[in-house]
C-alpha cells in the first residue's frame, strides 16, 4: 500500500524542533484600536533572558488602581486585538500590563515553545518594577495558549509569593492532547493523530506544572461549548490542581467569550478585591 504524497508533506512538516511553529500564528503589523483612545496604552520595551527584545502595552487606571494584572494572550495576532478582551478590567479600576511574545508586533526573535515561556518571567519580573504597581496585588490571566504559558509562570517563578490569583481563561490541558483531539478530527489525519501528536513539545504540559502553582489559588475558565478547547480540558486542570483551584463554566460564549457575560465579569473582580485585600497578621 502506498502513503499518499500529502501524508509525506504533513510529516515533513511536522517535524521540527518539538513542532512548535504550529502552535504560533503571530502578526506583526499592529491595527488601529480606536478604544486605545479611551484608554490609553504606555509602551514597554524589555529583554527576556536571553536578550531578545520585547514589547508590551501598560494600561493605567483613571483612578487609583485596585491592583495589577499581566496578560498572556493566545497564539494567533497580536496585542492590539488581544487587548480587547481585558479593556473591561482597566474600567474597573485594575492596572492591565498585556506583553506581545517574541515573534508577535513590536517584540523581536521569532516564537517557541522555550522562548514564549522565557518572555512571560521576564513579563512578570518587568511588571514587578513599573511605577505604581503595588507588589502586593498581582494577578497573573493566561488566555487560550496564554493559560498554558501562565500555568507553567506561576508554577516555576522566583516571583511567586507576588502572585496573588492565577486566572486561565479557555486553557487545554496538554500539548499532546489537543493536538491529538485536532488531528483526529479531520479525516486525512485521524489514522496518525497518535503518533504524530507525539511530534509536540510536552514538556510544558499544564498537566504537568498544575499541581505545583499552590498555594496560589487558581479560577479556571472555560466555555462547555467552545469549539476550539473542549471543556473536559479545564476538568482535567482542575482536578490537576488540588483544592484551591475553581472551575467556573458559561454556556455558548465561545472560546475566550466568557468574559462577555457580565455575571462573571463581576463575581471575578470581587474576587480579585478580596484577593488584593490588606493581609491580617492572621493570615
Amino acid at each position: 500500500m502506498r502513503i499518499p504524497v500529502f501524508i509525506f508533506l504533513l510529516i515533513l512538516m511536522l517535524i521540527c524542533p518539538g513542532c512548535s511553529s504550529l502552535l504560533f500564528y503571530p502578526q506583526r503589523q499592529l491595527v488601529d484600536n480606536p478604544l486605545l483612545v479611551r484608554f490609553p496604552a504606555e509602551d514597554v520595551f524589555f529583554r527576556s533572558s536571553d536578550g531578545v527584545r520585547l514589547h508590551g502595552w501598560f494600561l493605567r487606571p483613571s483612578r487609583p488602581s485596585r491592583g495589577s494584572i499581566l496578560v498572556l494572550h493566545g497564539n494567533a495576532e497580536n496585542i492590539s486585538t488581544h487587548v480587547n478582551s481585558v479593556f473591561w478590567l482597566v474600567q474597573e479600576g485594575f492596572a492591565v500590563f498585556i506583553i506581545d511574545y517574541r515573534g508577535f508586533g513590536l517584540s523581536e526573535g521569532k516564537p517557541a515553545i522555550e522562548g514564549v515561556h522565557r518572555d512571560a518571567e521576564a513579563a512578570l519580573a518587568t511588571l514587578l518594577t513599573l511605577p505604581g504597581v503595588d507588589p502586593r496585588r498581582i494577578a497573573v490571566m493566561g488566555q487560550s495558549l496564554g493559560g498554558a504559558v501562565a500555568i507553567h509562570l506561576v508554577a516555576t517563578t522566583p516571583y511567586k509569593k507576588a502572585v496573588r490569583q492565577l486566572i486561565v481563561d479557555s486553557p487545554f490541558a496538554d500539548y499532546r492532547l489537543i493536538a491529538r483531539e485536532k488531528l483526529g478530527g479531520f479525516f486525512l489525519t485521524w489514522p496518525l493523530q497518535y503518533p504524530l501528536s507525539l511530534l509536540f513539545n510536552n514538556s510544558y504540559s499544564p498537566l504537568l506544572f498544575m499541581g505545583q502553582v499552590a498555594p496560589v489559588p487558581v479560577i479556571i475558565i472555560n466555555d462547555e461549548q467552545d469549539p476550539i478547547v473542549p471543556a473536559h480540558h479545564g476538568r482535567l486542570l482542575r482536578d490537576a490542581a488540588g483544592p484551591k483551584a475553581e472551575l467556573w463554566t458559561t454556556s455558548g460564549r465561545g472560546h475566550v467569550g466568557s468574559f462577555a457575560d457580565p455575571e462573571l465579569r463581576r463575581t471575578l473582580v470581587e474576587r480579585l478585591d478580596r484577593v488584593f485585600a490588606p493581609m491580617t497578621s492572621g493570615q
